[in-house]
Parts: C-alpha cells; structure tokens; sequence
C-alpha cells in the first residue's frame, strides 16, 4: 500500500490493520532507555529484587540480612535527623585531605620521574617496595609516630592513596608516543612546550586512571582508619552499629560509603572527559 492510499483511507476514515499501524514514538523511545537500562544494570537490579525477596520471605536470616526497605528507612532517618551529618563531614575531610595531599606530591613527582629516567630507575625498587606494604600493616607504625589523633588516620590514608597516582603518572608518561615529540622538536618546539602540550595532554588518561583507584582506595582505607581510635565518621557508625546489634543502621552507613564512592567516581569521570575529550 502506498503513502497516497494510506492518507486517503485515513481521510474517509477506514481503520488500517494493526500491521499497517506505525508504533508511537514515545512507544519506542521508552522501549529503548528501559533495554538500555537492563543492559547496564539488570544485574544489579536483579541482585536488589533478590535480596529484598530473601529477607522479607524469610529465605535468610532477616536479623543479618535485613530487607533492602527497613536498610533505606534507616539511612533516610539517619540523614534527616542529622545523626550522620558530622560524620559525613569528618570522614570527607579525612579523605579528601589524604587524596588532595596525594595528588599534589605524585602527579608532579610522577611527571619528573617519567621523563627523567635515571631518577626513575633510582627510585623505583624504593617505590615498589613501599607499594607491596600493606598501609593497615603500617597503621600501626603511623600511630606510634603521630599518635591515635587525626594525623596518622590522614596519614594512613595519604600512604595508600600515594602510589596508584603515582605510578600511574610515570606509566602515563612512558608510553607517550615518542613521535610525537620528534615530531615537535622537529617543528622548533622547546622542552617546556613539549611537555605542556604534547607530554601532558597525552598522559592524562593514564593519570585519570589513577585518580579514580586513588579515590576508590581512600574511602576503602578511610573505613580501617575510623574502625581503629575514632569516635566520628562513617567507619565509626559501622562499627558502633555492628556492637549494638543494629544490622539495618550498620547497612546502612555501609550504603552510605558506596555512594559516596560512586559520587567520587562519576565527578571524575566528568571531569576526564572534559579535559581529554580529544581522547
């Protein structure tokens, strides 16, 4: 049937069969987000439906395992009334000082290190032995030197949240395409625009790569820090929860972790595609 019949039959207004029928467009949008979704996150979603379904239907013990809406409750309650409010804020300082601290030493240290390579080769057993260190191994090492206050719990964190950055500057650094750079030597260009506009720009995926297991890293090592010597913060709350038998609260600040987590993440994420969009 051609255009011209369709609109003609439309006009005396015959009925097309179902077939002939064109799907809504709202139809087929929405059809594609909701398969779009499922793709990405049917896994999770799947997990979610399957907890709440074990616990309320008594499959697992609801006392430890308690159903995802009473967790919720909980952490809705828990923020509303400020109740973690300044733990929320003691436990950020913590780590966002650690992970500021850690990106001003090493991606500038990183940067020297992969273009010198006699200072890289000096320094990288020392590096590679303090990396296969565990940093709770040394927590208590960092606690006789600076005591059970706010220092060595920054410290701690600090150590931990050092050596992804590090090392993956240096990596970053290394494998810029050396071409690249005879090809602007080529062209008159100086080292200090070598570097700004050829080694920097192409290094930075690398380095993004490090930011985000820094940061992931310093929320891991922010829970141990609090667990040890802390009466605030969100690793705190999971321990207290944990010794007054308050499973959904102790859940709950765990959740919380998580998405701050995935908050950190995604501002990363953001931000690396701003600066590399060429990439």
């Amino acid at each position: 049937m051609s255009y011209e019949d369709i609109h003609h039959a439309r006009a005396y207004g015959f009925r097309l069969s179902p077939d002939a029928e064109p799907a809504p467009r709202w139809l087929s949008n929405a059809t594609g987000v909701i398969a779009q979704v499922l793709a990405r996150y049917g896994l999770v979603i799947a997990f979610l439906v399957l907890w709440q379904a074990a616990s309320t239907l008594g499959w697992v013990n609801a006392s430890i395992f308690p159903p995802l809406d009473q967790i919720l409750g909980a952490l809705w309650n828990a923020i509303a009334s400020g109740a973690f409010a300044d733990d929320i804020a003691i436990s950020l300082q913590r780590s966002g000082i650690a992970f500021v601290a850690a990106v001003g030493l090493g991606i500038p240290l990183g940067l020297f290190m992969g273009q010198v390579r006699a200072v890289e080769q000096a320094l990288d057993p020392l590096l590679q032995f303090f990396r296969q260190t565990s940093a709770l191994a040394l927590y208590p090492v960092f606690i006789l030197l600076l005591g059970l206050g706010e220092s060595s719990k920054v410290f701690v964190i600090f150590w931990a949240t050092l050596f992804p950055i590090l090392l993956s500057t240096i990596g970053g650094v290394k494998e810029v395409d050396r071409k690249l750079i005879e090809m602007a030597r080529t062209y008159g260009a100086g080292s200090l625009q070598i570097f700004s506009r050829v080694v920097l720009p192409a290094s930075m995926p690398a380095i993004f790569v490090g930011l985000r297991l820094s940061a992931t890293t310093a929320l891991l090592l922010l829970i141990a820090a609090e667990m040890i010597g802390a009466n605030k913060g969100i690793g705190f709350q999971v321990m207290n929860a944990q010794y007054n038998f308050q499973i959904p609260l102790m859940f709950a600040a765990i959740l919380l972790l998580a998405l701050l987590g995935l908050a950190a993440n995604a501002a990363l994420v953001f931000l690396q595609r701003r600066l590399c969009r060429w990439a």
